[in-house]
């Protein structure tokens, strides 16, 4: 199974059926994520790929980005999604439309975090070049950079580490031109996992950053 790499929006907020899989430090994170669109951000996402894992973890982020917002797929969407795709183009990148209106992009596992690491290396920064191309181009989305850890470790360490990697992606991101005040990053630590962890694959896959991006609708 193959290490991804996650640009996606998804507009919901946390189920509460996710908190069963909790420990006491990760509920104790989601708090204030918002509970108000959990069902039926779950309900849109349950059927994809990763299940109930990657579906409670795209409606936390979701609540963090959105903030109980409205997202539009525009015609500027569409044509980012295109450009998106123009541009990763033999990179094993794939991208995609959400059913929330917003712009998914999977980048393979080649580009990956090792265990304990946060250090971005040359393939990974290569693709995060023309990430942050795409995302200059088009300079009146929302983005959310989530960083996720495997099993490994405490939560203390998982949930800082994670962070260090949200941030090492925004710094790069913004490092290339993209404007800082445009990104928001989130530690997750190891509570949404999107593969099983009792195996090193399953641990490759979980180590992992996802970029939301979303056009919010006009108030």
């Amino acid at each position: 199974m193959r290490t991804k790499i996650t640009v996606s929006v998804l507009a919901a907020a946390i189920a509460m059926t996710g908190c069963a899989n909790m420990t006491d430090t990760q509920k104790k994170t989601t708090t204030g994520a918002g509970v108000g669109a959990a069902a039926g951000a779950v309900l849109g996402a349950v059927t994809g790929p990763g299940g109930w894992a990657r579906a409670l973890g795209g409606a936390a982020l979701g609540g963090l980005i959105g903030g109980g917002g409205t997202y539009l797929w525009s015609k500027h969407m569409e044509k980012q999604k295109d450009d998106m795709t123009a541009s990763t183009q033999n990179t094993g990148v794939t991208v995609t439309k959400t059913e929330d209106n917003f712009m998914q992009v999977n980048i393979p596992s080649d580009i990956s975090f090792t265990t304990g690491s946060s250090q971005l290396n040359s393939d990974f920064r290569h693709v995060l070049d023309k990430v942050a191309a795409n995302l200059k181009a088009y300079p009146n989305t929302h983005i959310i950079v989530a960083g996720h850890t495997d099993s490994t470790g405490s939560d203390a360490i998982n949930n800082q580490l994670s962070r260090d990697r949200a941030t090492h992606v925004r710094n790069y991101l913004v490092s290339q031109g993209v404007q800082s005040s445009r990104i928001r990053i989130e530690g997750l630590g190891s509570q949404y996992p999107t593969a099983d962890n009792s195996t090193a694959e399953g641990r490759a896959e979980n180590r992992r950053v996802e970029i939301y991006v979303g056009e919010k609708t006009a108030s």
